[in-house]
């Protein structure tokens, strides 16, 4: 291994570690626990090395962000490939997308709540962000129903199921009426 691929293999390792390091932080005591020196501290590296990679926090809540975009379409897409029937794909995916959620608040905060300087719905958008809406699309585009595009019933789905993780984590929902909730969503909105 040449010195240049050992320097960028540890760069990358680095890399990794800095993202792992805020993302156990930011589930542990919240995002604004995440700072550069904590960081730092925790890593046992210097703050500029942290400069080095990440220009500063919000990049690395956009690192954060692309992780848990990968995670959750791998979860979407594992739940929707266990179903039988298009009504128990969709079911599924709403269940592995809300459980995603609660099992994941901070990188769900990353993703779909914090500023991470990514690009959503644009041509520019990373790959990770559109391979998570696709594996929404793969099962919802189905159901979507005649004359209607499957992105943007995709859409109104995920944005109902945002809604809905949002909501319960926020404790403005009855816990107990969760399951309920999605066999009304799917039942509602798709046509099966």
């Amino acid at each position: 291994m040449s010195v240049q691929e050992r320097k960028a293999r540890d760069r990358a390792v680095r890399e990794r570690l800095i993202v792992a390091t805020a993302r156990e932080l930011a589930e542990q005591q919240g995002w604004d626990a995440v700072t550069t020196r904590r960081l730092a501290e925790r890593i046992e590296y210097s703050q500029p090395v942290l400069y080095s990679h990440f220009r500063g926090k919000r990049e690395i809540i956009g690192a954060v962000a692309l992780e848990g975009a990968a995670e959750m379409a791998v979860a979407v897409r594992a739940a929707a490939s266990a179903a039988n029937s298009p009504r128990e794909r969709v079911a599924a995916l709403a269940r592995a997308y809300l459980d995603f959620a609660e099992r994941n608040p901070a990188v769900y905060d990353a993703l779909f709540q914090l500023d991470g300087g990514l690009a959503y719905a644009q041509e520019d958008t990373p790959e990770p962000l559109k391979d998570a809406f696709a594996a929404l699309m793969e099962s919802l585009g189905e159901v979507a129903g005649d004359g209607v595009h499957p992105g943007l019933f995709t859409e109104v789905f995920w944005a109902s199921l945002h809604g809905l993780a949002t909501l319960t984590r926020a404790g403005r929902l009855l816990p107990e009426d969760a399951a309920q909730r999605v066999e009304l969503l799917v039942d509602r909105l798709a046509v099966l």
